[in-house]
């Protein structure tokens, strides 16, 4: 194992000593129970099994059948849960199959990023992370289950699904994936013709064709953002069936492993004879490997809010700190767009998810040594699964990359760190995606240009106010004031400015995820401007350094007049309408950006 791994995991297994035993007490008086189902009184199993047909009424009256939940995040708004339709009795004619039972336990909401871009329903979708959490735990909060399997996908659904999953963590627990749509038009393509629409170059016709060819089938979208890094992430962590996350929907590979996923978490199972509860399953050593993974393939900085809240979920006290110190010994080893003109599809092909492996694992990035749902091992990841006469099989993935341009072995990385930067200094603490920017671009000194919203930044472009070098300043985005919505409206703009030969940089206390782009962006600065946050200090025109080799964030003025500054005021707009209002509760409850943006976060810490 490579010293900097050991050193990180031995420091967070001792960070969270507390925390993860309280956890593990708490899940293991549970599991010590039995099957639930069996103590509960006789009206209260009758109306949980009410609802089923005679055959399942008499299994679930047998403690030696196992009750598998299904929480499912279908809707017919997000092309990537669509699939999920039909999963439900797939996953529930599986199981009678081998004497089991399945039932739709809940459903969780599930929001689109891509449809409320820009709008005021982005304001509500960081936290509708912790709705799903709590959704999920309404719908395993029955009683009735042996084990659970979760349908998820996109952005805040996974997070939150297993968020809420491991506060019932003596429940074996199993993610099944619906994978990405075939490709549509090249991303590189279609951030053209953003960028020309942005200069007036192209029609919004022509932007509305263009879109619709990018997003255009049932799936995941093909860009390696937030949603296709939870799918990574799954699969690294040993939630996912061995190379599951990237098959396309509504193919025959697809539903067969869709079937054997159910069946596997009933082997999970106590009256399966392999008991792996989620909690026991998902420890330190499982978040090391996926703050690598998310490294070596330069994954969405919403992990950076995501996977410190999971973590703390379990017990377990991640930060920033450790994610950056891993960084740097982590070689990027993909190019997917935004990091690369490829998509997921083409990734897959190259070798995907088993090559990664392989190559991480046989440098010692990986801790091998580790349960996943196929039991102990990380190695069984190396293998990719197969149609052979209509069965489902297992092969060992390739020991070679089929394209070098986006996938390569740790011998020869793309870069000899990984993607992502820990940013610091008196403008406070955030991260950069740097495996997105060109070298030549990482570093910018430059005035500041002050904004509050994204509009007012659309605004000064048309109007030619950003032809200069500068650093964009967007405060006020923090996940205490208005949610911390994704601010991707700007990123034509400063991109347009960029390629016209100018420096330029952002600075947010807001998100800019998965689909980080070629332009520096130091996000998610705690403490928040509204917070009194040193972003709140600063004035048009001071000249601030973004630092992407260094993580240097620094406003570069005078000490003492930067302490005797008075913060700008928070605006006075009050976060009402398309519901943002009901969420104030949740907003006044949010940790620090770097505690993972969580309502949770508090409450955990202090069980004992």
């Amino acid at each position: 194992m490579h010293p900097r791994i050991l050193e990180v995991t031995e420091r967070l297994i001792e960070r969270s000593r507390d925390t993860r035993s309280a956890y593990l007490r708490m899940i293991r008086a549970a599991a010590s129970e039995g099957p639930a189902r069996g103590k509960l009184q006789c009206a209260n199993f009758a109306h949980g099994v009410a609802g089923c047909g005679g055959s399942d009424k008499q299994r679930l009256r047998l403690m030696d059948s196992a009750n598998v939940a299904i929480v499912t995040a279908y809707n017919d708004m997000l092309s990537a849960h669509q699939p999920y339709e039909t999963y439900p009795e797939q996953i529930r004619q599986a199981l009678r199959d081998i004497g089991s039972v399945g039932q739709v336990a809940g459903g969780v909401p599930a929001m689109c990023d891509g449809v409320t871009q820009g709008e005021p329903g982005m304001e509500i979708g960081l936290a509708s992370r912790e709705v799903i959490a709590m959704s999920t735990a309404v719908a395993l909060s029955h009683n009735m289950f042996d084990a659970a399997v979760f349908l998820g996908v996109c952005d805040k659904i996974i997070p939150g699904l297993l968020m809420g999953a491991l506060r019932f963590g003596h429940l074996p627990a199993l993610f099944i994936p619906a994978g990405p749509m075939p490709s549509g038009i090249s991303n590189k393509e279609k951030a053209d013709v953003r960028e020309r629409y942005a200069e007036g170059k192209a029609t919004r016709d022509e932007l509305l064709e263009s879109e619709m060819k990018a997003y255009h089938a049932p799936g995941t979208c093909t860009f390696y953002g937030t949603a296709n890094t939870n799918q990574m992430l799954m699969e690294m962590m040993g939630l996912h069936l061995p190379g599951s996350s990237f098959v396309n929907p509504n193919t025959p590979l697809r539903d067969a492993l869709t079937q054997e996923s159910a069946r596997q978490a009933v082997r999970l199972t106590k009256q399966g004879g392999n008991f792996l509860p989620l909690g026991e399953l998902l420890d330190e050593r499982v978040l090391i490997n996926s703050i690598v993974a998310l490294h070596a393939t330069g994954g969405s900085t919403n992990h950076t809010l995501h996977m410190p809240a999971i973590a703390m979920a379990a017990g377990i006290k991640l930060t920033w700190q450790d994610m950056a110190d891993l960084s740097e010994v982590v070689p990027t080893l993909a190019k997917v767009y935004p990091n690369g003109k490829a998509d997921v599809n083409h990734f897959h092909a190259a070798g995907g998810v088993a090559y990664l492996v392989r190559q991480l694992l046989d440098a010692g990035l990986l801790h091998e040594d580790v349960n996943t749902v196929m039991g102990r091992g990380l190695r069984r990841y190396t293998q990719e699964p197969f149609l052979e006469n209509g069965q489902l099989v297992w092969r060992e993935g390739g020991l070679q990359s089929l394209d070098p341009n986006i996938l390569r072995p740790v011998s020869e990385p793309f870069s000899h760190e990984g993607g992502l930067r820990l940013m610091s200094g008196n403008l406070g603490r955030g991260v950069m995606k740097v495996s997105a920017v060109a070298p030549e671009h990482q570093v910018v000194e430059a005035p500041a240009k002050v904004f509050h919203d994204q509009q007012a930044l659309a605004d000064a472009f048309k109007a030619g106010q950003l032809e200069c070098d500068f650093v964009a300043v967007m405060r006020f985005q923090g996940p205490r004031f208005n949610g911390m919505p994704e601010l991707h409206k700007m990123t034509p703009y400063l991109a347009v400015l960029q390629d016209r030969g100018f420096k330029v940089a952002l600075v947010t206390d807001g998100r800019m995820s998965g689909a980080s782009g070629k332009i520096p962006a130091a996000i998610h600065v705690c403490p928040e401007a509204s917070d009194g946050g040193p972003l709140a200090k600063v004035q048009e025109g001071d000249l601030v350094r973004v630092d992407g080799t260094t993580g240097t964030l620094q406003l570069l003025i005078d000490p003492t007049e930067l302490e005797q500054r008075a913060a700008e005021p928070a605006p006075s707009e009050q976060a009402v309408g398309c519901g943002r209002e009901l969420f104030g509760f949740m907003r006044a409850a949010i940790s620090s950006a770097e505690q993972g943006a969580s309502a949770f976060t508090t409450s955990l810490e202090n069980l004992k």
